[in-house]
């Protein structure tokens, strides 16, 4: 029976911790199969469906919501419309938002009949930031609920830490769960047979652990934290938005979790994709702009207390 049902990968982890990174991986590698893959954001401006790298995949897109939250609706309603072609799918990528808990995620292969019929849930695989992992468990119980219900976990930004600190971190993962397997990474360089077809999820095992795991959550999220989405149309300075965004995140940064923009500069034919977390940078070009649609440069920011019309006002001030 399970031969025939799709195989459902679930990957969370925390903000930044670098799931889109790991996800562009399986979608470039050479597999030869073929995944229908679907992102939820936090915040109302959609970024990631931008970051993923062009594939013969298709993305299915949810934003204006945690996906352990309000769009579960929309997984059951998307997933059930891909059960209607199936075969043309080898397996199904949820990315959910970095702030969701994955067990409502897990909840859905089970509580839905018409998607119980047709899926598995084939594993939870929590990506972790192991520089930030130890902060985040201060203030932020989604990131050891991640890690609680994972069967992988891809302990990522090796390169970020020392060995010390990286001793650290597995101590903490192994607490809460001593049970996953540990695959050690610097940006998401796992082998695909490591984190696809495990059939690793033990919904046994689960309810061993957490009773009420198939019971209905209520769960809240951090009432500090926000999303603040930005978007303009004119094209952008690069040399002003690369002076302002250093200036938000050096005086801000231990505040802002996660930063994600698509930009549009003057002159240049290619998206650039920008991330951050807290003070950490990075960017670069992407696809080129299509001549159908408009150079709209958004960015979205995640964190506590931010002053959206100071950060607008900021945005608006990088215009070329």
């Amino acid at each position: 029976m399970s031969d025939t049902l799709i195989p459902v990968t679930v990957l969370t982890g925390y903000l930044g911790a670098g799931k889109t990174t790991l996800l562009n991986r399986i979608l470039t590698e050479n597999h030869g199969k073929k995944y229908a893959v679907i992102i939820n954001e936090f915040g109302e401006l959609g970024v990631d469906n931008d970051l993923v790298v062009d594939s013969d995949e298709e993305v299915f897109e949810m934003n204006n919501g945690c996906i352990c939250c309000t769009v579960r609706g929309d997984l059951i309603r998307i997933v059930g419309g891909l059960m209607k072609r199936a075969q043309k799918f080898d397996g199904i990528i949820v990315e959910t938002t970095g702030l969701a808990n994955p067990a409502p995620v897990a909840q859905t292969f089970f509580v839905d009949e018409d998607v119980k019929a047709k899926t598995r849930l084939d594993a939870i695989v929590t990506v972790v930031d192991a520089k930030h992992f130890l902060t985040r468990l201060e203030d932020s119980p989604e990131a050891a609920d991640q890690v609680a219900f994972a069967d992988v976990v891809v302990l990522n930004k090796l390169d970020l830490v020392t060995p010390a600190e990286l001793d650290a971190v597995k101590t903490r993962i192994r607490a809460i769960n001593r049970y996953a397997e540990i695959h050690e990474a610097t940006r998401g360089d796992v082998p695909i047979t490591k984190l696809l077809g495990l059939a690793a999820f033990d919904l046994n095992r689960v309810l061993e652990t957490v009773p009420d795991f198939l019971e209905e959550d209520s769960h809240t999220h951090n009432e500090h934290l926000t999303s603040i989405s930005l978007s303009t149309t004119a094209p952008l300075s690069a040399e002003k938005f690369n002076a302002w965004i250093s200036h938000i995140l050096q005086t801000q940064g231990a505040d802002i979790l996660r930063t994600k923009g698509i930009l549009s500069y003057a002159g240049e034919d290619r998206r650039f994709a920008f991330q951050a977390v807290h003070m950490i940078a990075d960017g670069d070009f992407v696809a080129p702009w299509k001549p159908t649609e408009p150079r709209t440069s958004r960015i979205v920011f995640i964190g506590r207390d931010l002053n959206r019309p100071q950060l607008r006002r900021g945005f608006e001030s990088c215009v070329a």
